[in-house]
C-alpha cells in the first residue's frame, strides 16, 4: 500500500501558506475540501504537524491553522520527518531460510540500499523550503500553457472561509 502521508502533509502545508500569503483563513474543513478528504483525516494529519512545530492550530468558531515558523524556516524534510515518523521509506521482506547466495544475503544488501536511498531522499527534501515550494507552484500557475494542454494549473488555493 502507497503511504499518501507526505504528499498529503506537503499539500496541507503548501496550502497553509498560501492562505497565510493571500491574507485568507485556513480551517481544517477548507484544507479536506482542497484535498477531497475527511476532516477528520485532515485533523488527524495535522497532530504531527502541530508536535513538530510546522502548524498552529487554534480552536473555535474563529479558529484557523497557520504555520509554526516562517515558511523559509520549514524544509520538506522537517514535513517528511514529522508525518513518517520512524516509517523507513522502503519496507523489506521478512527474513527467509538461507539456502543459496541469494536469500542469505539479500536482507543486509536491501536494508544498505534501502539506507543510501533514504538519505538521499532526505537530503532532497533538507535542500527545499515551504516558501521554495509554493514559489515554484506560483511559477508554474502563471505560465502561460501551450494551445493544447488547455489550462492546466495546479490547485493551492483555498476558497473563502466561511
Amino acid at each position: 500500500m502507497i503511504d499518501l502521508r507526505f504528499p498529503t502533509a506537503l499539500q496541507m502545508v503548501l496550502s497553509v501558506a498560501n492562505a497565510e500569503q493571500n491574507g485568507t483563513r485556513a480551517t481544517s474543513a477548507v484544507l479536506a475540501t482542497g484535498l477531497q478528504a475527511n476532516p477528520s483525516f485532515v485533523r488527524k494529519l495535522m497532530v504531527p504537524l502541530t508536535r513538530g512545530g510546522i502548524i498552529i492550530s487554534t480552536h473555535g468558531r474563529q479558529g484557523s491553522i497557520h504555520l509554526g515558523r516562517p515558511a523559509d524556516r520549514i524544509t520538506l524534510q522537517d514535513i517528511y520527518l514529522s508525518v513518517t515518523e520512524d516509517k523507513p521509506l522502503w519496507g523489506k521482506r521478512p527474513e527467509a531460510s538461507q539456502c543459496c547466495l541469494v536469500t542469505a544475503n539479500t536482507g543486509w544488501f536491501f536494508d544498505s540500499l534501502a539506507g543510501e536511498a533514504e538519505q538521499a531522499c532526505l537530503e532532497v527534501l533538507a535542500r527545499r523550503t515551504v516558501a521554495d515550494a509554493l514559489r515554484e507552484l506560483q511559477e508554474k500557475d502563471r505560465r502561460p500553457s501551450s494551445p493544447d494542454a488547455g489550462a492546466a494549473s495546479i490547485p493551492v488555493n483555498l476558497p473563502p472561509a466561511d
